[in-house]
């Protein structure tokens, strides 16, 4: 199937719309969106290429397509608090990244009495209440809990999952919820948005700190959770192997992810957990992309049948958002196509670069994975890539999880 859509994919830039009309016809027959997950997968490319001939504007590809078009819209869904907790905790997909970063900031932050957690999270701060729990578990009733000051950047309305209510909403949730556990937490929200590099937020911490100079008790966190590929970057053609000696992607003076992550050290932070999708969907070439695309996000629906049952509203959320994901790497191009991950490799590369070294996950931390994937299906793994931690599927990345201190 992959095969025949890199014909058809071919057969869209080409603009031969004969060509396109009769691989289309073929797909349609044998990729029903109820079908098992390869047909589901091949489905939802499917309908990406449509997408994409229609954004064309070749009316003789918009005529050859019509009639595949009427199915077209992907409907995502807009969670409440409660609908994407538990949504989040249905598969280890953004549990693992919660349950390392967690692990890597206690014990970064340990003795701390302010700790700052700037959360860049896609998952809109749903990692924040386990933290909250284990701070609060260590207490021994004895000393004064630590001051929690959170803050986030109002944005990604436009990419799922997507909230019902604001940041604002969603930070009083967050107030209330710490003090339950006897916490004080401060919430802000600096509007601020991916598509410049999060340049506002960055200034605002760094008046910050001149304003209120570090005094030694403030722990600085900035956790990263599959937020920094949607910063815009120079797209890449074709790549040497990612290597210890390979440097020239993060030495590019006009890199806004290498900008952010520079801006970022000049803050002096006390750690920096970046956890992300672990594939390549940089590339310029479509049929590359196409490729790259298709080799990694048969894994959400691969793992869809062990959480889900077919015809449930969570697993039509779920896929929905898979869907928009193939959609925006396939029929989009320019700034309007924001999913442009990296593999785990090149953002090694750029934090090096960028004047960060790696810290290892503790035993701690491993133990606490592999207890949280023990709540889920066997497929599910966890193996370590020197210091740092990786999720899997069957033996293939998914997600990686890396810890990074001021070198």
């Amino acid at each position: 199937m992959e095969q025949l859509l890199v014909h058809c994919a071919n057969a869209i830039e080409t603009n031969d719309a004969t060509l396109a009309q009769q691989i289309l016809w073929v797909l349609n027959n044998i990729a029903p969106p109820d079908g098992d997950s390869n047909q589901r997968l091949t489905c939802a490319f499917l309908r990406a290429l449509i997408a994409r001939a229609a954004r064309s504007g070749s009316l003789k590809l918009l005529a050859a397509m019509n009639a595949a078009q009427a199915n077209l819209a992907i409907h995502t869904h807009k969670f409440s608090v409660i609908e994407l907790a538990g949504f989040i905790d249905l598969t280890p997909w953004h549990r693992f990244g919660f349950t390392a970063a967690n692990a890597a900031i206690l014990e970064a932050v340990e003795g701390f009495s302010v700790i700052h957690i700037v959360d860049l999270s896609l998952t809109h701060c749903m990692q924040i209440p386990t933290l909250v729990d284990a701070i609060a578990s260590r207490q021994d009733g004895l000393t004064t809990p630590p001051l929690l000051k959170l803050t986030v950047a109002g944005t990604m309305e436009d990419v799922p999952p997507m909230l019902d209510l604001s940041y604002e909403e969603l930070g009083s949730k967050l107030v209330n919820f710490a003090r339950s556990r006897n916490i004080i937490l401060e919430f802000r929200v600096i509007p601020s948005s991916y598509t410049d590099g999060f340049v506002n937020l960055i200034e605002q911490l760094r008046v910050q700190n001149l304003v209120y100079p570090e005094s030694g008790h403030e722990a600085l966190v900035i956790n990263c959770h599959m937020m920094l590929h949607y910063i815009p970057e120079e797209t890449f053609q074709n790549f040497e192997p990612c290597s210890s000696s390979s440097t020239s992607i993060t030495t590019s003076s006009t890199s806004l992810r290498s900008m952010f992550l520079k801006a970022v050290r000049g803050l002096d932070p006390t750690v920096v957990v970046l956890v992300d999708e672990d594939a390549d969907l940089t590339s310029n070439d479509l049929v590359g992309r196409l490729r790259s695309a298709f080799n990694y996000l048969w894994i959400p629906y691969d793992t869809v049948d062990t959480f889900l049952p077919r015809g449930s509203k969570q697993r039509q959320w779920y896929e929905a958002d898979v869907c928009w994901k193939i959609e925006n790497v396939i029929a989009y191009e320019g700034f309007q196509r924001v999913e442009r991950l990296e593999p785990k490799c090149r953002w090694v590369q750029r934090m090096r670069s960028a004047g960060f070294r790696s810290v290892p996950f503790g035993e701690e931390a491993v133990n606490e994975v592999k207890g949280m994937l023990d709540e889920h299906a066997a497929g599910w793994g966890l193996k370590r890539e020197e210091e740092d931690l990786v999720l899997t599927w069957k033996g293939h990345n998914v997600v990686f999880a890396t810890a990074w201190i001021p070198a």
